[in-house]
């Protein structure tokens, strides 16, 4: 039980390592971060 537990552990950090990998070569986080400013903007009134 405690294998197959380590097993999990192991695969679901695996799949979080590549899928932050693919959102950083496809520049995700610029997108990201533009709706948060633009957000933000519109919450202070200046957008």
């Amino acid at each position: 039980m405690k294998k197959n537990r380590k097993a999990v552990s192991f695969v679901v950090l695996a799949l979080s390592i590549l899928f932050i990998g693919i959102g950083l070569m496809e520049k995700e986080h610029l997108e990201v971060l533009q709706k948060a400013v633009r957000i933000c903007l519109e919450c202070i009134g200046i957008g």
